[in-house]
């Protein structure tokens, strides 16, 4: 699925799922640098995000893959 990230001006940030119209911030992170790691949405959920460079720039959209609650 697309999902935008962002960085609000205080530092939080952000995963939008247009497809399910949905925005919440990000709870937490397997790897500082986000990028081919995990990240949690403030809903619960789990997304896997593609490996990229660690200087990736936001705003950015990207395939992200939902993990399947176990």
């Amino acid at each position: 699925m697309k999902v935008s990230l962002r960085r609000s001006a205080n530092g939080t940030l952000s995963a939008y799922v247009a497809k399910k119209d949905l925005e919440q911030p990000v709870v937490g992170a397997t790897i500082d640098t986000l990028w081919g790691g995990y990240i949690t949405l403030g809903n619960g959920w789990v997304l896997e995000l593609p490996p990229l460079p660690a200087d990736t720039r936001l705003p950015i959209t990207v395939e992200a893959r939902k993990v399947p609650e176990s």
